[in-house]
């Protein structure tokens, strides 16, 4: 192109400078690919069943279970989702802490309505005796099986023996308490552990005058004794009924003797390895507890 002659403005707008305007090509574009379209009387689907042409569906994965549910939808009968605020676990999984707490507290009831001598019992009654909502007792209890019937309620007999193949219970189990005075007494002479499965094989004290002694059938013991019974009678528990400062030293004792679980009735805080529990019972947490909602 000579110097001074005039370009075609569509080159310019183009960007193709060096192209002449005339006697040049245009790339011409192919119209883009139209989609067919589905028919109204379904033909012109896929193998699927989608539109021809539509997009893909994007399924979403739904919730396992319903966050608030309709107490009149729930029924004795009725199996809690895997979802559950807790998560209700089969028999052979380990339980939350929230649905054991409560499973103990079901079958304390229980065991209490049967000695009363009821056959059957209510998720109602369950409620007013434990302070849970009954949609929530009967969620937990659905969870592990069909144990009642609409209209009449739980079996007091079976629901027992199914909680205590739940909560590991069923057998016996053999506990050794420490401390001869009045709460250790009072402690060994009731039927408290033994409704539930436990049974007091020993009882230690420091008071050689208390040695020899029995309380509940129960014979006292000198704490030199402790490795054996742990280990002849297969003592899993210790139960501290003892001043708060003699609790540690005793705690230490059953630590050394190899008891993986101690139950404390003294204020005293323990210090203990990791691989051993220590529940702490006070009668004044308890107490507080109850009067906050009186006060409140």
């Amino acid at each position: 192109m000579r110097r001074g002659a005039r370009r075609d403005p569509r080159a310019r707008r183009r960007g193709r400078r060096d192209r002449p305007a005339r006697g040049g090509y245009r790339e011409r574009r192919s119209p883009a690919r139209r989609l067919p379209r589905a028919h109204p009387r379904g033909r012109g689907r896929g193998p699927r069943g989608e539109r021809a042409g539509a997009r893909p569906r994007r399924i979403r994965a739904r919730a396992s279970y319903c966050a608030a549910v309709n107490e009149t939808s729930i029924s004795e009968q009725t199996p809690a989702e895997p979802g559950d605020i807790d998560g209700p676990l089969g028999v052979g999984d380990r339980l939350s802490l929230g649905v054991a707490a409560r499973l103990s507290r079901y079958l304390q009831v229980l065991i209490q309505a049967r000695k009363m001598g009821r056959e059957t019992i209510s998720s109602q009654e369950l409620a007013e005796y434990t302070h849970i909502n009954s949609t929530q007792i009967r969620r937990d209890l659905s969870g592990f099986g069909k144990f009642g019937k609409r209209g009449v309620g739980y079996r007091v007999d079976s629901l027992v023996t199914e909680i205590r193949k739940i909560l590991h219970t069923s057998g016996q189990h053999n506990i050794a308490l420490f401390g001869a005075g009045h709460l250790g007494q009072a402690i060994a002479s009731s039927d408290i552990f033994a409704d539930h499965g436990f049974r007091i094989v020993a009882i230690f004290d420091v008071d050689p005058d208390a040695v020899g002694q029995k309380h509940g059938g129960v014979p006292v013991r000198a704490l030199s004794d402790l490795e054996a019974v742990v280990r002849e009678d297969e003592v899993v528990v210790g139960v501290l009924a003892v001043p708060a400062s003699a609790a540690q030293a005793v705690a230490d004792q059953l630590v050394e003797a190899g008891v993986k679980i101690i139950f404390n009735y003294s204020e005293q805080l323990l210090q203990v390895p990791p691989e051993v529990t220590v529940h702490t019972s006070s009668p004044a947490v308890d107490l507080l507890y109850a009067l906050y909602f009186y006060l409140a």
